[in-house]
């Protein structure tokens, strides 16, 4: 019904930046909070950063001030900024979504995740 496809993960050097993509498309009426989530190696999939449809953000410690999280309601996409990045930021970076359907329904849907590697 959704899909949710990110992109621009890539290997870059330590101090180097990124940009994350993550586009939603299908049966969308709207879409409500959408995020990114990093799962490191051998770690749990955590959280990186949320922003709201009215554009509040928050962000997880580890990014503060280096990573921002930006969206475009009308292409229902989403963006990560990532500066300054370490290796420990290396991971599967994941895009989520809060989405309510046309029917009506408010559904949770996942991207398939993009890899990011930061060389020391």
């Amino acid at each position: 019904q959704v899909q949710l496809v990110e992109s621009g993960g890539e290997l870059v050097q330590a101090g180097g930046s990124l940009r994350l993509s993550c586009a939603a498309s299908g049966m969308i009426f709207s879409i409500n909070d959408m995020a990114w989530y990093r799962r490191a190696p051998g770690k749990q999939r955590d959280l990186v950063a949320r922003i709201t449809r009215d554009g509040s953000t928050n962000y997880g410690e580890s990014v503060k001030g280096r990573f921002t999280i930006a969206r475009d309601n009308a292409k229902n996409t989403v963006y990560l900024q990532m500066s300054s990045l370490k290796p420990e930021d290396t991971g599967v970076y994941y895009c989520k979504a809060d989405v309510v359907i046309l029917s009506g329904r408010l559904s949770e849907y996942w991207g398939q995740g993009t890899q990011v590697t930061v060389s020391a």
